[in-house]
């Protein structure tokens, strides 16, 4: 049985596979074909954080692939109010097919995943994020923006910088990671990517210097300077960050042809200008849409595998 906890535990193909699931599928919903993959399973969502893309998308994925999602937030169980974190698994594994989980630490779900009896998904933590990367590289397949990639990353050093490195290690393409100082990725994740991209070619390197890192190019992403968590640091990180923001300028320095990706929430005027958010939100609200086909390929995958498994 496979869980999905991070990008690192499945090899090129195999996320290749994924992606073309969730292609395949995504091509049927739009000619009104509905496969009923996962017909009459059940998707145990477990939110400690909240999210608008994450429930919509994995709730309405389960129900176009014939399954039912059940939200379970803190207030609904047990979880964080005494039953430890395998107990929880044991259970809630043993009455679903399939669970998801959307939580702060990595290691909570590294936990539930080790005591669970069926597929564990990563909704994020605040190490990774690896449902947002099969949406994202899922969206640059479906621009023709896959190939020869030369990504630039402009940011706080976070999950979703963690689960680019993993992204890039994974498939062999170059990756620029610019974040202020004090704010860079976490070293034992960055020393962990440059040891898998021995193997497949890929070059991640850091920068202080955003400029630097979106010079030449096709790929030009960032994310939210304030995570969930992190309200209190809020008025210091727009100070520290300032000179951070994607805009006009900055994309200037890319390929004339470059391609901008946010995850979202999007705050303009802070990370991205408005400028650069309406000239590429196309492309920004097909990612956000590919959240809901890159996972249903996901499920149908994990569900495939265990299947094989038996």
């Amino acid at each position: 049985m496979r869980h999905f906890l991070t990008l690192k535990d499945f090899t090129k193909e195999e996320i290749l596979e994924i992606i073309n699931i969730g292609l395949e599928i995504k091509k049927n919903l739009k000619s009104k074909i509905y496969n009923k993959e996962l017909q009459n399973q059940t998707l145990g969502m477990i939110f400690e954080k909240s999210s608008t893309r994450t429930r919509v998308s994995f709730e309405t994925g389960m129900f176009q692939l014939g399954g039912h999602a059940l939200f379970l937030s803190n207030r609904d169980i047990h979880l964080g109010r005494g039953e430890p974190v395998k107990d929880t698994a044991r259970v809630i594994s043993s009455m679903c097919d399939m669970v998801m989980i959307r939580t702060f630490e990595h290691s909570m779900i590294e936990e539930f995943a080790r005591y669970s009896s069926v597929p564990v998904i990563n909704g994020l933590t605040d190490s990774y994020h690896p449902v947002q990367l099969l949406a994202d590289y899922m969206t640059l397949v479906e621009h023709g923006a896959s190939k020869n990639i030369v990504a630039a990353y402009v940011g706080d050093g976070n999950n979703m910088t963690h689960s680019w490195m993993m992204l890039a290690a994974k498939l062999g393409f170059k990756l620029r990671i610019a974040t202020p100082k004090g704010y860079e990725v976490d070293t034992d994740i960055l020393n962990e990517a440059l040891e898998i991209a021995k193997s497949s070619g890929a070059i991640i390197t850091t920068t202080n210097d955003p400029k630097e890192a979106v010079k030449g190019a096709t790929v030009v992403t960032t994310d939210t300077w304030t995570s969930m968590g992190q309200e209190e640091e809020k008025e210091e990180r727009i100070k520290i960050f300032s000179g951070f923001m994607v805009d006009g300028e900055m994309m200037s320095l890319a390929q004339k042809d470059a391609q901008f990706l946010h995850c979202l929430p999007a705050y303009r005027g802070l990370e991205v200008s408005e400028e650069v958010f309406e000239k590429h939100s196309a492309i920004i609200f097909n990612e956000a849409e590919n959240r809901l086909h890159a996972q249903k390929g996901l499920m149908a995958w994990l569900d495939k595998q265990r299947s094989v498994g038996k």
